[in-house]
């Protein structure tokens, strides 16, 4: 708690020590706070967000389970520093939700940065960054989880996802055509997932991913903001492949999941996963589609000797469908159909598929909103399961 009053003194003393600079404020939902160097050589724009979190859900022969919460609450800080071609982005994670994960790799510490990053604009449309940030994996997990469709992301990104790391990446685009947009990324990262401060225990992650826009880009980044809020004039269409190779990963899922520890260590084995996904988006309608495969070269931790440790690699499939319509009141109703697959002569986990209903009111787009789902999960052998969601959602 200590360490979280640090972080909300110093955005404090930020706000009202500026003497050296311009302050200018915005409308609701473009930050608390811009500030502008003197001589316009730096910005920073200071941002909060929370999200309420009301959650129940029902399994059968079981008691009905409710929880209150504090889903996610954030501080955002990004800008530009010496020169518009030089930005950066820091953002902490201050709810329970977000801290937590705290072991012996991180020092136990918890873990408050979620993304410190670095963009330097070199050449034209080449980009570097360097720092702790999102890797290019699926689709809806870079998308914010202030900018999502439904309460929260699928099963498939639950499952799949090779969300933050530590390293740095290359960025460029370019155009075939007119309105045909190509994009590329190619990332090196430390592999171990975020906030690691005692690796690299294993090898290296690589992560390569190709998006393409036939019809140009979206209205204000929309392929990467969930539902059609600026209602498209014109259809719009993103598809992204990427291919991610963990060398020597010592962790279950990729540089996410639990440590494969051993008898003399650690477990090492090379891990890939195949991202597949489409955004499409016209006149309120959107669809948002991704398959996911993930792959070892050897998935059963062994000690020394040959025997197991019992920790497996989550190797096998996924695929998630979603799609919803946003009226001209701002109401909007959506669907999501997920299908997870794992080996089971691997994992021993059996099929899951979740059927999800969401209704959102947008009163603000994504700055100011209320959404509410139900999700029906059917797993193999297995008693359903019910959920029920709601979600109040305000970003400052």
């Amino acid at each position: 708690m200590k360490s979280t009053s640090y972080y909300v003194v110093l955005a404090l003393f930020l706000v009202f020590h500026a003497q050296a600079q311009e302050t200018k404020t915005s409308k609701f939902g473009k930050g608390l706070f811009n500030l502008v160097g003197q001589d316009s050589t730096w910005t920073m724009k200071i941002a909060a967000r929370m999200q309420f979190l009301a959650i129940s859900d029902w399994k059968e022969n079981e008691v009905n389970k409710s929880n209150f919460l504090v889903r996610r609450a954030r501080l955002k800080f990004d800008g530009f520093a010496f020169s518009p071609k030089l930005k950066y982005k820091l953002e902490l994670g201050l709810s329970n939700r977000d801290i937590s994960g705290a072991t012996y790799y991180t020092h136990n510490a918890p873990r408050y940065i979620l993304d410190a990053v670095i963009k330097w604009k070199f050449y034209q449309n080449f980009e570097l960054w360097f720092g702790q940030t999102k890797l290019p994996g699926n689709r809806e997990r870079v998308i914010s989880s202030g900018n999502l469709q439904q309460v929260d992301r699928s099963l498939l990104n639950s499952r799949f996802n090779i969300d933050r790391d530590l390293g740095i990446q290359l960025r460029h685009h370019f155009n075939l055509s007119d309105q045909f947009v190509v994009r590329e990324i190619f990332s090196l990262a430390q592999g171990e997932g975020r906030n690691v401060t005692r690796g690299n225990i294993g090898g290296h992650q690589y992560t390569g991913r190709i998006e393409l826009l036939p019809f140009g880009t979206f209205s204000s980044k929309g392929d990467y903001s969930a539902s059609d809020l600026k209602r498209e004039s014109t259809p719009k269409l993103a598809l992204g492949v990427s291919y991610d190779y963990n060398n020597d990963a010592v962790k279950t899922r990729s540089n996410q999941g639990n440590y494969m520890e051993t008898d003399l260590g650690f477990y090492e084995t090379d891990i890939s996963t195949l991202f597949i996904d489409a955004m499409f988006k016209f006149n309120g309608f959107s669809f948002m589609a991704e398959y996911a495969d993930r792959d070892a070269a050897d998935p059963f931790a062994k000690n020394s000797d040959g025997t197991l440790t019992g920790a497996v690699v989550q190797v096998g499939k996924g695929l998630n469908l979603q799609s919803g319509y946003l009226f001209k009141n701002n109401w909007e109703v959506s669907g999501r159909y997920t299908s997870i697959e794992l080996d089971k002569n691997i994992t021993g986990k059996d099929l899951e598929q979740q059927y999800t209903l969401g209704v959102s009111k947008y009163i603000v787009g994504h700055k100011l909103k209320i959404q509410s789902d139900i999700s029906y999960l059917d797993v193999t052998n297995k008693p359903s399961h019910i959920v029920y969601r709601l979600q109040f959602d305000i970003h400052f």
